[in-house]
């Protein structure tokens, strides 16, 4: 039983891989040896999943540098492999409403676009490396899960069709959602963008991995990056017995950083449980019962959300949030009360085995949208909140041209840091509290 938690505990390395449906698709492979003598390199990238992987590719590639990556575990344990696969224009918690009385219209246009243009990006890798992760058919549904939520539903999309000019979004009707992409029970309209598409995660990472090894990047496996210093103009960096030196760090570990590398990222982010479940194929008459019409990738717009999609081979995946505290996270409990909300949204399923149940973590920032900072020449990547499968390509661009000395936008999510949680290690109890009232308003509203 793991009781992992981020928040305590001081690194991930040794932890248990998730027992995920993706990981029976996909073999992982003899992990890359830790680095067997001390070496320089002009960047190093700490964290081997998504973003670490991606901005060292394009170091590489486009701006011609010397980079190593150092993964704790080995590429495939963390959250870029753990997720559902939900590649969406969006990162954060926030709104574009939301975005636009934070920031006003022009610059919530702007980082709108950064999260357009990450779809966009992950859609140009994948066709332009002709990479195998089952990509599915493009189509992202916000369902109303009542009446006030559609109301809501409805502003948005009337404020992103009329200010942020998306013509990719159209408002879907109860009577439409039923009929073409799902009937199902507590379902009253939806807003449906174009730019979004499901996919196997592991093996999209599995292939950024190939990249990189393909462009001369050094990775290192079972590396724990253990303590960072700054020594003069340059960084070293202490690696197993090995001390890696350059003069510019990149850390990329998002929800699973560890706390002992360097303190630039510490308390600047939640580390928040997210669980899935996958069931076994469905048959005819079973995918019948569900209302299924289409394999989009659908959410709801409670404020603890669900998330579901259809698999190629015909499984239902179904998600959501998990344990409040780490030392809960593999109680049985939780795993009923997923499977509970997955019946009550596809009531003909509720004999139907899962046959995958898995969780790990998210990385959410006090202000609810991410950051991708740069300062003393280590930049950093946190806070996508669950939704960094395709905004973690944009970050890993912006993040190489921070540390080439590339001018970026100046945007709110590049150019401040996080703020740091105040009373951090009782946030779990903030957060306790937070998931019932949320619980009490997604009932009342």
């Amino acid at each position: 039983m793991s009781i992992y938690d981020p928040l305590y505990t001081p690194n991930c390395q040794g932890e248990a891989f998730a027992p995920s449906y993706w990981a029976t698709t996909a073999q992982l492979g003899t992990p890359t040896p830790p680095p067997q003598n001390d070496q320089t390199y002009d960047v190093i990238v700490i964290g081997g999943g998504f973003t670490g992987l991606l901005s060292a590719f394009y170091l590489a590639t486009q701006f011609n540098k010397k980079v190593c990556v150092v993964e704790a575990n080995q590429v495939g344990f963390g959250a870029s492999a753990r997720n559902a696969g939900f590649a969406l224009p969006s990162s954060g918690r926030l709104s574009t409403l939301q975005m636009s009385k934070k920031w006003g219209e022009d610059i919530a246009q702007q980082v709108y676009q950064e999260y357009k243009s990450a779809v966009t990006r992950v859609h140009e890798l994948i066709e332009s490396n002709q990479i195998d992760c089952d990509r599915q058919s493009n189509g992202y549904l916000k369902i109303a899960h009542s009446e006030n939520a559609l109301a809501m539903l409805k502003n948005g999309f009337k404020y992103s069709r009329k200010v942020l000019k998306d013509t990719s979004l159209s408002l879907i009707s109860k009577d439409e959602l039923r009929e073409t992409y799902i009937d199902m029970p507590n379902s009253f309209g939806a807003v449906k963008t174009e730019l979004g598409f499901g996919l196997n995660p592991l093996k999209l990472l599995l292939a950024y991995k190939n990249l990189v090894q393909q462009a001369g990047v050094d990775l290192f496996e079972q590396s724990l990056a253990q303590q960072l210093i700054k020594c003069g103009a340059v960084y070293q960096l202490k690696v197993n017995e090995a001390q890696l030196t350059a003069s510019k760090v990149i850390i990329a570990g998002n929800a699973y950083n560890s706390k002992q590398t360097h303190p630039i990222v510490n308390n600047r982010y939640l580390p928040i449980l997210s669980s899935i479940l996958v069931t076994r194929p469905l048959t005819p008459s079973e995918l019948q019962t569900t209302g299924l019409k289409t394999h989009q990738i659908m959410m709801d717009t409670r404020t603890l959300k669900y998330y579901y999609r259809l698999l190629p081979d015909n499984r239902l995946l179904f998600g959501g949030r998990g344990a409040v505290f780490g030392k809960d996270q593999d109680k049985a409990k939780y795993r009923m009360h997923l499977k509970a909300a997955l019946n009550n949204g596809f009531p003909g399923l509720s004999q139907t085995t899962c046959e995958h149940h898995w969780h790990g973590y998210i990385a959410a920032a006090l202000d609810d949208h991410p950051h991708i900072h740069c300062e003393n020449n280590i930049a950093y990547a946190i806070g996508y909140c669950g939704s960094g499968v395709a905004y973690s390509a944009q970050a890993a661009y912006r993040l190489a041209q921070m540390v080439s000395d590339q001018p970026v936008p100046h945007l709110p999510i590049y150019q401040r840091p996080a703020p740091k949680f105040p009373f951090a290690t009782l946030s779990r109890l903030g957060q306790f509290g937070f998931y019932n009232l949320a619980i009490l308003k997604d009932k009342l509203y």
